[in-house]
This record gives C-alpha cells, structure tokens and sequence, in this order.
C-alpha cells in the first residue's frame, strides 16, 4: 500500500486544480481537509483550466501569496484557430471565421516569434480586473461597455509543440498578469484566423511544480475531507 499523502495544516503548497473545478473549489476542499478557514490562494485558473494552484493554509500564509503571484508560470495549451469566442476560451458563444488560407507551420512560427518578450496585451473581456471597483466580467455579464486598457506583460517562452490545423499545442512560460485567453485571441489576430484557448494545463508556479502538487483526490481523502 501507497503512503497517503500529508495535508499540510499550515504554510503554502500547490494543489492540482482537475478541470471543470474552479479555484474557490479548491480552497474549500483545502479548507475541510485541514479545518482551517484562513485559506487562500495565488492566480486564479479558469474552471475548464487544469494545474497548478498554490494555496496559503493560516494567517501568515496567505499574507505571503502575494509573492507568489508575482513569480512566472509555465503553461502548455492548446489554441483552436478559425473560430472567435466571446471568453477567448471554449466556454464562450463562438463565431466561426471565414479564412481563405490556413497558415501554413512556418506562419505559425513567424507569428509565435512575435509574442516573445515583453508585449502590450488587452485582458480578456471575462476577467478579474477591477472597473470602478467592480470585476469585468461582472460588467460584461450586464452586456455593460468595457474598455480595457492593454497593459505590459512578459512572454520567456513561446514555443510550437505540436500544429494541425486548426490546432496549435504551444509552450508558454511567462511573468505575472500573463493572460493565455489573450494570447490566443491576439494569435488568431495576427493569423487572421481567429483563436480560443481550447485546453490549458498551468504546470509550474515559481517553485511550484505540477510533480510536487496535491491531487483533489488526496485532499477528499484525508481526514475531514469530502
């Protein structure tokens, strides 16, 4: 027999977030596995994301999340080209473009090659910044008018793993206030295709490891889980 995992009672470690869960879930499940109510967490993933989240469990943990969120992160995600999507994701209401010419691989390099470095990027519609104090996709919810101003953020890595049209598999290591949604709606731009994050996995955060992380499974199991 396997030796359960231990749930740490107080501190910061990473949790692999399954898919279709979203990071309040798992702050709630961190928070019935160990009893304690101070539980926060560093980056929001997206519900149809999977990964790495990292967890603050006691008052002096979750006061030092915030230097984690600062810290890069790696992802690998799959982006759908031909197709817009109102979330920039696949949970969207999507319009298929009309393209007169699928890209061929060293297209999709070129325009990759563009997104490495520090870029200006516009956060997706259906976000966490804060309007006037209120979260966009709150005000995007209403059908109220959003205008988000593009802001700096850094790509380290954005490497090809894998293309198919209308697949795109990429390799993305990037700083804080990344947005992948981004990425992939200003890729499709540039290609003149259209493009929605179809699959994303977070793999790192910092130190933090998808190797090293928790699994959801492991925190229903141990005492006081659900």
């Amino acid at each position: 027999m396997g030796t359960e995992p231990t749930i740490p009672r107080e501190g910061i470690f990473a949790v692999y977030k399954d898919e279709g869960k979203t990071s309040h879930d798992v702050v709630d499940a961190v928070r019935r596995a160990t009893g304690e109510r101070r539980v926060g967490h560093a980056g929001t993933l997206d519900p149809c994301a999977k990964g790495v989240l990292v967890v603050g469990v006691g008052r002096a943990a979750t006061k030092r999340l915030g230097t984690v969120v600062g810290t890069e992160k790696e992802y690998i995600t799959r982006v759908r080209l031909g197709w817009r999507s109102t979330t920039d994701d696949r949970e969207g209401q999507k319009e298929e473009m009309v393209v007169s010419q699928i890209p061929t691989e060293d297209q999709i390099r070129a325009a990759l090659a563009r997104f490495e470095g520090i870029i200006h990027q516009r956060p997706p519609v259906f976000s966490a910044v804060k309007i006037g104090g209120r979260a966009a996709y709150k005000l995007a919810r209403a059908k109220k008018q959003i205008d988000l101003s593009a802001r700096p953020v850094e790509a380290k890595v954005v490497e090809l793993i894998r293309y198919e049209w209308p697949s795109v598999d990429i390799r993305l290591v990037t700083g804080s206030g990344f947005y992948v949604r981004s990425f992939a709606r200003d890729l499709g731009d540039a290609l003149g295709t259209g493009g929605y994050v179809e699959q994303l996995e977070r793999t790192r955060v910092g130190e933090y490891t998808q190797e090293q992380a928790l699994r959801m499974a492991d925190l229903r199991r141990c005492p006081g889980g659900h």
